[in-house]
């Protein structure tokens, strides 16, 4: 059976990207100089957006993330992965410094993707495996495309801000890390006693 912790992972993210309007951004956003002092925006910047399309655009994506989790019957192993990878995106983005400012749930909605994707090749067989496979390499291979070593920020043609594809990348990665954690954690804990898992 599907997780309801998914779900409701999802609807933290989109609810708290519609809470967060009504709050300063400065004080939520992802900044590399205050990530020691400040933890919290590990949290918060998935929150803040940059304008109203990109808040929007982002919501959607939850809600598509949500269903995808819910099609590839991810669990509550799943949903810590998705969890555990939220601040853990941010805290990627130490590898680019030179973006000072970052806000957005796109990195964590491709974290989730990655761990949706990873839990239908860990688990299922067949049509569902292959999908889980494909997933993942257009996921790799959208990051490739964006070319994140480029520089911070980058203009995309039909958006009203630059993109961090350094946030995508970290996403994926950290998605893909959390989810062979959970993966493992998984076996162990559903393994028979005393028997191979």
């Amino acid at each position: 059976m599907p997780s309801h912790a998914w779900w409701a992972l999802a609807a933290l993210l989109a609810g708290g990207s519609l809470l967060a309007t009504a709050l300063d951004p400065r004080q939520l956003d992802w900044q590399p100089a205050l990530a020691a002092a400040q933890p919290w925006r590990c949290w918060s910047a998935a929150w803040v957006h940059w304008s109203d399309g990109h808040r929007w655009a982002n919501i959607a994506g939850a809600a598509l993330v949500a269903v995808f989790g819910w099609r590839a019957r991810c669990d509550a192993f799943d949903a810590l992965a998705w969890f555990v990878a939220w601040p853990l995106t941010q805290v990627g983005l130490l590898m680019q410094p030179t973006l000072l400012h970052y806000g957005g749930l796109s990195g964590v909605l491709h974290a989730g993707v990655v761990v949706a994707a990873a839990s239908l090749c860990q688990r299922e067989q067949g049509a569902r495996r292959l999908l889980g496979a494909l997933v993942l390499a257009g996921v790799a291979l959208k990051v490739v495309l964006e070319q994140p070593w480029r520089g911070p920020l980058q203009r995309m043609p039909g958006w009203d801000i630059a993109i961090a594809p350094a946030a995508h990348l970290s996403g994926a990665a950290m998605g893909g890390v959390c989810a062979l954690a959970a993966a493992a954690w998984r076996r162990h804990r559903l393994a028979p006693l005393g028997g191979a898992p």
